[in-house]
């Protein structure tokens, strides 16, 4: 399991870091082979969606929950092994306990962490100008920030052993931390050598070496110095009595030289390559990451519990082509904390192609974005917001939402979006999830029929999951005798809208109604030009 999890996600905190861990920081895939491309990244709103479900404690965890957001798993044992993690949790508080004390512990000291690891220390004098320029020399970090790195063995040491092969491949990279040079070095007691720092095991007797102590205060320094004073005033007379009649006066301009010579030598040849191998530690890299993992546990966890609706962690259902079967699943986002969102239920284990009808306001987009989003969710192997829930793993998941077009790309909105749905398609497989707000936009209406067809045979063909939102009742009723295809629609009751999906093709339009809503009807218009 522990090799499975270093192969899927390299650590977020490396060699080549800058700054400090961020989920701001961390961006879509591009590549195609990734789950999610750019596109659907911005059209299901990764981003809000982060947010809303958003319960960590850490930096890492942020940046770790983001990741796997934005590159969601495929490996249906690792996402397995991860549901086991959080049932593990819930069902042994002695483990629930001791991570629980990993995680506040780790949070308290690791700010001084990434300061210590990114940090510039200006000494005593300097201003900062920006947030990684520090005021000192680095000591307050480098405490605390090596703290950090203790506490995370200590906490793995003292937990009991985990059944699940998840927690344990975490808790090994944890543990791994404690055979480190990096950590030998952070729990001291460590010296400077001729050639860097080494640990008291690495330093001989007859090794010339001095040992680090992070602070100003250095009693054998002060001590030698003393003596010296004293075994020179043995020699000079004159020496002792003018110390003790002038010793402000003296002690002043020997603190502002001993404050920076001490100061400036411990950052520049002590806390600075202790960083630079705290740094290039893999142990660190991996140790930091597992960090950033629990508490991305952690935080599925506390949104399970604060979501205010059924979640329920998602079947995995091995199949040659793509299937999704939910009951009243709600919007991860627009559900939270509301009270009365409406959920919905949905059966894509037989049918390859899903078209959804209605007026303008019924919920056709929020139903299919929290389609996206929950599939999302399941692949971060967490929960998801339904009664009940079980899916293939989607090697791709896409969401094709109208895009304003360029007025240099010389084909207008229809060749703008006929260019996406042509890359959906090539990508696309029988275990894609393929999701299209209307389909053939800036033609006529029997070329975008025609043309829709096409589109829908060729992705019936491929054998993977494709939903399409459209207006156009016409292309849908030709699909009504094909096995392959179901009609869904948003109930309006009333003239207003239920936000359910039941079976059916809508017929009707509301666009007047909205039209009159927003204060642009034909009544509206009117008075306008009388003047009103």
């Amino acid at each position: 399991m522990i090799e499975r999890l270093h192969a899927t996600y390299e650590p977020i905190v490396r060699l080549d870091s800058r700054s400090p861990p961020s989920p701001s920081v961390d961006q879509p895939t591009s590549s195609e082979s990734g789950v999610l491309d750019d596109s659907t990244f911005r059209s299901i709103e990764v981003e809000l969606l982060f947010e809303a479900v958003k319960e960590t404690s850490t930096t890492i965890g942020a940046a770790v929950l983001m990741r796997s957001l934005r590159d969601p798993l495929r490996d249906i044992d690792l996402l397995k092994a991860k549901q086991g993690a959080l049932l593990e949790i819930d069902a042994r508080p002695e483990i629930f306990q001791g991570l629980t004390t990993i995680i506040k512990r780790a949070k308290r000291h690791e700010k001084s962490f990434y300061e210590l690891l990114y940090g510039s220390f200006m000494g005593m004098f300097s201003s900062k100008a920006h947030e990684l320029e520090l005021e000192g020399y680095g000591y307050s970090s480098y405490i605390e920030g090596t703290q950090f790195l203790k506490d995370l063995v200590e906490g793995a040491n003292a937990l009991p052993a985990p059944k699940n092969p998840y927690l344990e491949a975490l808790l090994t990279d944890l543990k791994a931390l404690e055979s480190s040079t990096a950590y030998q070095l952070a729990k001291g007691p460590c010296y400077r050598a001729e050639h860097g720092m080494i640990t008291a095991s690495e330093k001989r007797w007859w090794t010339p070496a001095i040992r680090f102590n992070p602070s100003l205060f250095k009693p054998i320094g002060l001590l030698l110095f003393i003596s010296a004073l004293f075994i020179a005033g043995q020699f000079v007379p004159l020496l002792l009595d003018m110390i003790a009649s002038a010793f402000w006066l003296f002690l002043l301009p020997v603190g502002f030289l001993y404050i920076p010579m001490v100061g400036s030598f411990d950052r520049d040849g002590c806390i600075y390559p202790l960083r630079d191998i705290f740094r290039a530690s893999p142990e660190v890299h991996r140790a930091v990451d597992a960090l950033g993992l629990l508490d991305e546990l952690f935080s599925m966890r506390q949104w399970r519990d604060h979501f205010g609706h059924p979640t329920v962690l998602p079947s995995f259902l091995d199949e040659r082509c793509h299937q999704i079967k939910v009951t009243d699943v709600r919007n991860p986002i627009l559900g939270k904390g509301q009270r009365d969102y409406v959920g919905n239920s949905i059966d894509l284990t037989h049918q390859r192609l899903t078209l959804i009808t209605g007026p303008n306001s019924g919920g056709k987009t929020a139903f299919c974005k929290t389609l996206a989003q929950t599939q999302l969710l399941a692949q971060t192997g967490g929960y998801v917001p339904a009664e009940t829930a079980a899916m293939t793993v989607a090697d791709h998941i896409y969401y094709q939402a109208p895009e304003i077009s360029q007025l240099a790309d010389g084909e207008g909105r229809f060749g703008t979006e006929l260019r996406r749905t042509k890359a959906i398609f090539l990508a696309a497989t029988p275990k894609s999830l393929v999701i299209m707000d209307e389909l053939s936009e800036g033609t006529t209406h029997e070329e975008k029929i025609e043309i829709s067809k096409t589109i829908l045979d060729g992705f019936s063909k491929k054998g993977n999951s494709t939903l399409l939102i459209t207006h156009n009742h016409a292309l849908v009723d030709q699909y009504q005798k094909d096995p392959l295809a179901m009609g869904q629609q948003v109930e309006f009751k009333e003239d207003q809208p239920t936000y359910r999906v039941i079976e059916g093709i809508s017929r009707v339009s509301h666009a007047q109604r909205v039209a009159e809503k927003i204060g642009f009807g034909k009544a509206d218009i009117d008075r306008h030009l009388k003047g009103g």
